[in-house]
């Protein structure tokens, strides 16, 4: 481990738990905000897509992909949306520590939606214009990197620092 990520690792003993709550939220916040507008343009992307001239040339398979796609690009958007949404409705009620708690389980599965989005839109573009074989292989490939990158790696990070997470 570099000695950056061990810093990391460690909290600010200055800080009370009251500031670490309040940082933690904001990060948080901050995070969905950069993922909620990806997810929102996807999201706007996949509702303009049936009306467009090129539609009709999407077979039955491709169809199965959109709806997989704009349905989980809607629970993306509403699971990335709704911690700053409860931020509002919960504000100086002091439950921060529940809303971080929840805030960071609506972004895993807001990820997780957002992934199958990206997955399915990418599988739909190129079963469109190359065929079913190359969409397969092109939607493992980003399901496979969205699953090491954004789920795997940070949790076999965690797993191979719990030692020092629980001294901290």
């Amino acid at each position: 481990m570099t000695e950056q990520e061990h810093r990391i690792l460690l909290t600010n003993p200055e800080e009370n738990p009251k500031e670490r709550v309040d940082r933690e939220l904001g990060e948080l916040l901050q995070g969905l905000r950069v993922q909620s507008t990806g997810v929102q343009v996807l999201f706007a992307f996949l509702l303009t897509l049936p009306f467009s001239a090129g539609f009709s040339r999407v077979d039955e398979f491709g169809k199965w992909l959109f709806y997989a796609a704009l349905v989980s690009a809607a629970v993306a958007s509403i699971c990335l949306l709704a911690p700053a949404v409860q931020n509002r409705i919960l504000f100086r009620s002091g439950l921060k520590e529940i809303m971080l708690h929840r805030a960071n389980e609506l972004a895993v599965v807001g990820g997780i939606a957002l992934a199958i989005s990206m997955t399915c839109s990418t599988g739909l573009v190129v079963e469109v214009y190359l065929g079913a074989t190359p969409a397969i292989l092109i939607a493992a490939g980003v399901v496979l990197l969205s699953t090491w990158l954004w789920f795997v790696q940070p949790l076999i990070t965690l797993q191979r620092n719990r030692d020092r997470i629980a001294d901290s």
